[in-house]
């Protein structure tokens, strides 16, 4: 679908991957564990779904995206990049149009031997390829970089189920994250503005998670289209 309105593009600024998706003010614990060591090059989150799901029993929900798992990875290494690890993300993201939550089944991939115009260009091919509006992309930098505007969290022990109900009950939470998505193996994933870290501790907490078990990773989120 190439044009999906407001409620597409809240999905995409969740990113599905929710996206979704923190800030660098507060105290110390504010961070939780910071985690560069097992940080990959760069990280992609998208999908070839063009359609709005607003059921969480759609059985378009329950893909595993085989093919374009390997499609991707045949244009990141077509493109001079090297693919890693890919992980299949279960997205809910907050329509302002439809005044609902919507779903999505994404994937990350772990990208390697790459860099911000390369990542940039690798981006805007998926992006063509699936029809998608925008494809987010997530580069691992050191938190004291100039270039760095985003922060990546995980939290486990979410439910896709659990996301949904905060989600709809918080209003601020749905405005400035739009959403978040969840690994199969129940790890919440949030991709954020820096500034809004403090709120995404919040909203983590609200879910049941614990915010100590969280790890935190800055770098430079951008939306390529």
């Amino acid at each position: 679908m190439k044009d999906v309105g407001a409620g597409r593009r809240a999905r995409l600024l969740a990113a599905t991957v929710a996206a979704l998706l923190l800030g660098v003010v507060g105290a110390p614990s504010t961070y939780a564990g910071t985690d560069t060591q097992e940080c990959p090059a760069a990280e992609i989150f998208a999908t070839d779904n063009t359609a709005i799901i607003t059921d969480p029993d759609d059985p378009r929900l329950d893909t595993r995206l085989t093919r374009f798992r390997h499609e991707v990875r045949q244009v990141i290494r077509a493109n001079g990049a090297r693919p890693g690890a890919s992980e299949l993300l279960d997205g809910v993201f907050w329509s302002e149009e439809l005044k609902q939550a919507t779903y999505e089944r994404s994937r990350e991939f772990d990208v390697e031997r790459v860099g911000r115009d390369g990542l940039h260009h690798i981006a805007g091919v998926i992006a063509k390829r699936y029809e998608q509006e925008a494809v987010l992309t997530f580069r691992c930098l050191p938190r004291t970089s100039p270039e760095t505007d985003a922060v990546e969290i995980e939290v486990p022990g979410v439910r896709v189920s659990s996301l949904r109900e905060a989600l709809v009950a918080d209003p601020e939470a749905r405005d400035k994250l739009g959403g978040g998505s969840v690994t199969l193996d129940g790890r919440l994933v949030l991709v954020a503005p820096v500034d809004d870290l403090p709120l995404a501790r919040r909203f983590t907490t609200a879910l049941g998670a614990d915010w100590d078990r969280a790890r935190v990773r800055y770098g430079d989120r951008e939306f390529v289209s």
